[in-house]
């Protein structure tokens, strides 16, 4: 099965692509999955939205750099967001991404690493769930969350106390593994249409 782990940050100074690497590692060593780390900072889309629903649809129509992308979600058979909390929210370019594609999310499972301050970015989940109920994709329940993540990782990315955080993943990836392997299995028995 394929992974997509998005990288969800674009901010200056950012720590998405260390805690992305963390979850890369056990992601890699949970053995079910072949992993593609897919960084929103080099996603090449343009600024503006077409101005209906239906051109996103319309990938023929997209830049070879945007068709290429558009064909690495889709290849996916599960996804991990890995974003901050910012403002109590995700960052605006994580929305960005997710809102140029439509097809590439449905009927498939999306889980979520994230990291923020006392919250560990628990806010910026709740909200992408609402934004992925949308796109006929389906959340699974448990995350990992760091909170006051600049404490928990060394200079060299290593977490300090990985106890817990391994343990979380190991759920997380538990889940997306049934749902990877159950909606691949109803997709390729009937495909899926959004009304």
């Amino acid at each position: 099965m394929q992974l997509v782990i998005i990288v969800g940050s674009i901010r200056t100074g950012r720590f998405g692509p260390r805690i992305a690497q963390w979850f890369t590692g056990r992601a890699a060593g949970y053995g079910q999955f072949e992993i593609d780390v897919l960084d929103v900072a080099d996603a090449l889309l343009p600024p503006a939205l077409p101005p209906n629903g239906d051109a996103l649809r319309d990938v023929a129509s997209r830049s070879a750099e945007q068709r290429a992308l558009a064909g690495r979600l889709a290849a996916a058979d599960a996804f991990v967001v890995v974003t901050p909390e910012y403002n109590h929210s995700f960052p605006a370019a994580l929305k960005h991404l997710i809102d140029w594609h439509f097809t590439e999310w449905q009927a498939k499972p999306i889980g979520f690493v994230s990291y923020g301050g006392r919250g560990g970015g628990l806010r910026a989940i709740e909200q992408l769930r609402l934004v992925f109920a949308e796109l006929h994709a389906v959340t699974v329940r448990d995350s990992v969350s760091f909170d006051r993540h600049w404490e928990r990782f060394d200079d060299a990315g290593a977490l300090s106390d990985a106890e817990e955080p391994d343990a979380a993943a190991k759920v997380l990836l538990d889940q997306l593994a049934w749902w990877a392997r159950a909606l691949h299995e109803a997709r390729t028995a009937r495909p899926y249409a959004a009304a």
